[in-house]
């Protein structure tokens, strides 16, 4: 079993985030976790700072975090379930900063976020928070959407976690590596089904697919250690096109659960590559999505 002793869950209150909550929830009672509850009050504009007065202001943001803490303990408590109890913090700063800061002050071994998927020109700045937070946290991140395919809640049977279909996406990296690790604990520990995904593009002709795909499957179960083998049941798919594309069409034949990707530094090629694959996976994926980082 993972050891996930540490759960943070950043909240403004809104519906994807409270369905990230009730993740983060289920996942702390199963893993008896400590669970905190994060909301971050962000700076606020003051029109002609030069007049403000110090003190009025700040017992304007004393009294916003007195707001914010009572809404947090009663959104807690509204929320409760299964003996977990929330430890609820406020911070003032910017939002991505103040999550990243509290994480890796706390030691926290996981973050659930909410986000949202859109289209159009709205997509741009799809959740931007979540985003930048998953790109940059130093443990794994889930981030979860409303999605068509959940693993928590009453369809699980009774059971807290319903996890039997993950789908690992794979480009043989030092980080696709560290993900696959992640994928196989959680594979083995909840009895499910690995699906590893590996996505060939520009390739300019079928029978070039066909001549890569025999190797490109071969690499993939090489991938996964000898004595993990056994451990649960692990099925290797090759797929050509756009790699965004080819995720979501498989994890949605799948009927997926979850879906794992492992994320890259913090440089302008990582940034960018983020962008034009998980960025999509995270707006139109079926089911919530963990990033493992390198």
């Amino acid at each position: 079993m993972l050891k996930i002793g540490r759960i943070l869950c950043p909240t403004d209150f809104s519906d994807f985030s409270e369905r990230a909550y009730q993740y983060a929830l289920t996942l702390a009672r199963h893993y008896k976790a400590e669970l905190f509850l994060l909301h971050v009050v962000r700076p606020v504009m003051i029109g002609y700072p030069e007049y403000a007065i110090p003190d009025s202001v700040n017992e304007f943001y004393g009294e916003l975090r007195e707001y914010a803490e009572e809404q947090l303990r009663e959104f807690a408590k509204a929320h409760a379930e299964g003996g977990v109890q929330a430890v609820v913090a406020v911070e003032e700063g910017v939002v991505t900063e103040s999550v990243l800061d509290f994480a890796r002050e706390n030691s926290v071994d996981m973050i659930v976020m909410g986000t949202h998927g859109r289209r159009g020109f709205q997509r741009l700045t799809l959740g931007s928070v979540t985003e930048k937070v998953l790109r940059k946290a130093g443990c794994p991140v889930l981030a979860v959407r409303q999605p068509a395919h959940d693993f928590v809640g009453p369809e699980s049977g009774g059971e807290p976690v319903y996890l039997r279909r993950i789908l690992l996406c794979s480009d043989f990296s030092e980080c696709s590596e560290r993900a696959l690790q992640y994928a196989l604990s959680l594979a083995t520990e909840f009895g499910g089904e690995l699906s590893l995904l590996h996505v060939l593009e520009h390739l300019p002709s079928d029978v070039q697919f066909e001549g890569e795909k025999a190797r490109v499957i071969h690499l993939l179960e090489g991938e996964v250690p000898e004595k993990e083998r056994s451990c649960c049941k692990i099925k290797a798919f090759v797929r050509s096109g756009k790699p965004y594309e080819e995720i979501i069409k498989l994890a949605e034949e799948n009927q997926t659960d979850l879906i794992i990707v492992g994320v890259r530094g913090r440089n302008a090629l990582d940034l960018a590559l983020f962008g034009s694959t998980t960025h999509r996976v995270l707006q139109l994926g079926p089911c919530p999505v963990l990033a493992i980082h390198a």
